[in-house]
């Protein structure tokens, strides 16, 4: 009994962990901080608490720790998070999102339908001019034959959940257009009837008629399933290969795809977009991958933490923006999502090569995607390379492509730096405190250590 309570001792002071759902358990002990972190930290106003993980991705050594496995708000570095279940979803950077116009099956050929139905991926891309855009579904079903149209019907269900609730206060729908980033819908109503209309549009431009200005709703998409069959001794048989053909499934007539979603995960990253990021984690709750509901997309994205290996305790997730304060992360669940988007990496169309050669010649598509610090725009938008870090770290000489956080009282930033070693280092810094305390202190903390850390190492 004695050697047992010893030994669980032993483990516990040496740091023994393990993850949610399994029984690993962690032995060896982790660095605090070094003297040069010490130093920066104890620079913190009064009330602040700071989360830190340092990781040597080449070496694979934690570098510095402290409070790794605390929990803290961690604001629009949640968008990592976002970006890289979206990223996984897609199977990478040479991913894509659809849409497309379909037609009753039993309509197929004719020039005159019933009705035509858009149906895509809700992703935040699809445009009303463009390559991947209603004008292009449209030219593409007048050059299938259609001439006229009784009624444009739409996929546009609301998802389901509390997505009004969150501080946007929008609602997401199964069909979304790149145009509303600008003027968002603020009723699922308003969203089905401005798509409706600019199809009805665009398909009269295309030289299609259409003779309801009244938009439908499509019913959801349901593949036929063939009934079960036996033979006289009541034993089963293969089903029935033909379909009637008034149960066969619409048809396409028009098809298009998206640009690689690395674009919009950069539109997002970058300049932190909150209602980007909130589209983009709809498209998890988009069916038949998801089950319509912001509760559904968030549990896919605890579902691909967890797949990966990230420690789940003290994890908490609320929306895809972080503008929650109800969201939780611990600097050990970042680094371990960025040291996974470092070692299998989603190359950039047209680029290829190891971990190490993607990062160091900019082929890493979530890597990429990150702001750079140091670049120097000055544009409110936020939307150049350098994003909401393009001001900071000017003149440092460094390599370094991180996420910024900030809510009142609350500062982190959470990506990648090159050390003098040439190593890349991942690094997650995470500081909270009263809400009156200055952030610019916090972030003029935050990038004295990371030019620490990257002198250090």
């Amino acid at each position: 009994m004695r050697r047992a309570a010893l030994l669980l001792f032993c483990l516990l002071s040496a740091g023994a962990q393990a993850p949610e759902g399994g029984d690993t358990v962690r032995l060896t002990r982790e660095p605090g901080l070094g003297a040069p972190a010490r130093g920066v930290l104890s620079k913190l106003p009064p009330g602040v608490r700071a989360g830190v993980l340092v990781v040597d991705l080449r070496t694979r050594a934690v570098l510095e720790a402290q409070a790794p496995d605390d929990a803290f708000i961690p604001a629009s570095t949640v968008k990592l998070i976002t970006a890289s279940s979206v990223l996984d979803e897609r199977g990478g950077a040479s991913g894509v999102w659809t849409a497309e116009l379909t037609v009753p099956a039993a309509q197929v050929g004719r020039a005159q339908v019933s009705h035509l139905t858009l149906r895509g991926s809700g992703d935040p891309t699809l445009a009303v001019t463009g390559a991947y855009s209603l004008r292009a579904l449209a030219q593409q079903a007048y050059a299938h034959g259609v001439r006229q149209v009784g009624e444009v019907r739409l996929d546009q269900t609301p998802l389901g959940g509390p997505w009004a609730q969150t501080p946007l206060g929008l609602p997401m729908t199964a069909l979304r257009l790149a145009e509303w980033h600008v003027r968002p819908p603020a009723t699922a109503a308003e969203a089905h009837a401005r798509l409706g209309a600019a199809l009805v549009q665009a398909l009269r431009r295309a030289g299609v008629s259409v003779a309801s200005a009244q938009i439908g709703r499509a019913a959801p998409f349901r593949p036929y399933v063939p009934p079960a069959r036996t033979d006289d001794r009541g034993r089963p048989l293969p089903p029935d290969p033909f379909i009637p053909l008034a149960q066969r499934p619409e048809q396409g007539v028009a098809s298009v795809r998206s640009a690689s979603p690395a674009r919009v995960l950069a539109a997002t990253l970058r300049p932190s977009d909150n209602l980007r990021a909130e589209e983009l984690l709809a498209t998890l709750a988009h069916r038949p991958g998801g089950n319509g509901t912001l509760a559904g997309a968030l549990a896919r994205e605890r579902a691909w933490l967890r797949r990966v290996g990230v420690d789940l305790r003290g994890v908490r997730l609320t929306d895809g923006s972080g503008l929650s304060r109800d969201n939780r992360l611990t600097a050990r669940a970042l680094v371990t999502v960025l040291r996974v988007q470092y070692d299998l990496p989603h190359p950039l169309p047209g680029k290829t090569g190891l971990p190490g050669a993607l990062y160091r010649t900019r082929g890493n598509a979530f890597i990429e995607a990150l702001p750079q610090a140091g670049t120097g725009e000055n544009v409110p938008e936020h939307d150049g390379r350098g994003g909401t870090l393009a001001r900071r770290l000017l003149g440092a000489g460094l390599d370094v492509r991180a996420k910024t956080g900030t809510l009142p009282g609350v500062s982190a930033l959470a990506g990648y730096v090159t050390g003098r070693s040439g190593h890349p280092l991942a690094f997650a810094i995470l500081m909270n405190g009263p809400e009156e305390v200055p952030i610019l202190t916090l972030r003029a903390l935050q990038d004295e250590l990371v030019q620490a850390l990257a002198a250090r190492y």
